[in-house]
């Protein structure tokens, strides 16, 4: 099982320099994969949780890809309706190109109903709107390759019914953000999908979680090691760690996210 981390390209404390030094502790550390969030237009209610600056993914994994040799790059998650899906098409076909390791399209449907506004997408049509591109870039990517395959492997997030019949017929990989191991379980064995390819937390505390509630990746490092452990067992081809925890002052701090991450990651090293 393959490991990444989700990286935020935005906030107070995020600059390119802390982008490069964010990209280089994850290679440095042994992790597999990169990947950063998508909002074009930051609308009052985007800026509440995610404010300016906030670097465009495929711009900034473009650049992160000069910088970095052995990590695959990614997004969690493009917010698909907001592009063309052919302009999507050709900039993921061109980054899985460029980048030594390849990229991963995270998908999902978005939730900003002013950013939509803004962009002038119809809010209610987001879900056919997915949809309807996921089945667009396939179309696209088939017509440029040789035998029909797809270049990019495609994570289609979200846990709802519409998120999971999309996942099961449109995606490589169902992609759930931030849910508990029981949540996760019950899922998976009630649907049959493609892949499975989560993001969790990474919230290391000095004393276990007891809450029945605790979402992956919230706990000791025992605790998130378990759950590691737990999620290969239930066919994790990757796990994307997101050390970000809601306070875009965080971002000016990004020293205490390194440091957990070394320590997840020196200890899955050296697990028997």
């Amino acid at each position: 099982m393959q490991l990444g981390v989700n990286v935020p390209n935005f906030g107070p404390g995020t600059d390119p320099g802390v982008l490069r030094e964010w990209a280089q502790t994850a290679e440095g550390l042994g992790f597999d994969l990169l990947m950063v969030s998508d909002h074009v237009a930051v609308t009052p209610d985007v800026a509440e949780r995610y404010p300016e600056p906030f670097y465009e993914p495929f711009t900034t994994l473009s650049w992160l890809a000069g910088v970095t040799r052995g990590l695959r790059l990614g997004t969690t998650v493009l917010v698909l309706p907001y592009r063309h899906p052919l302009l999507v098409a050709r900039m993921a076909a061109t980054l899985d190109r460029l980048n030594d390791r390849g990229f991963v399209l995270g998908v999902g449907v978005g939730w900003a109903r002013q950013e939509f506004d803004a962009l002038g997408v119809p809010f209610t049509a987001r879900g056919r709107l997915t949809d309807e591109y996921l089945g667009t870039l396939r179309d696209a990517w088939r017509t440029e390759t040789e035998h029909g395959a797809s270049p990019v492997p495609v994570w289609v997030g979200g846990h709802s019914a519409a998120a999971l019949r999309r996942a099961a017929a449109l995606g490589d990989a169902w992609h759930p953000l931030r849910l508990s191991l029981p949540r996760m379980r019950t899922i998976l064995a009630a649907h049959a999908l493609p892949g499975f390819a989560p993001r969790i937390a990474l919230r290391l505390t000095g004393t276990p979680v007891e809450d029945p509630e605790r979402i992956a990746g919230v706990g000791t490092v025992e605790q998130v090691l378990d759950d590691l452990d737990q999620l290969r067992l239930l066919g994790a081809g990757t796990v994307v760690l997101d050390p970000y925890h809601g306070d875009p002052e965080e971002t000016r701090r990004p020293d205490r996210a390194w440091q957990a991450l070394t320590e997840v990651a020196t200890h899955w090293r050296t697990k028997p």
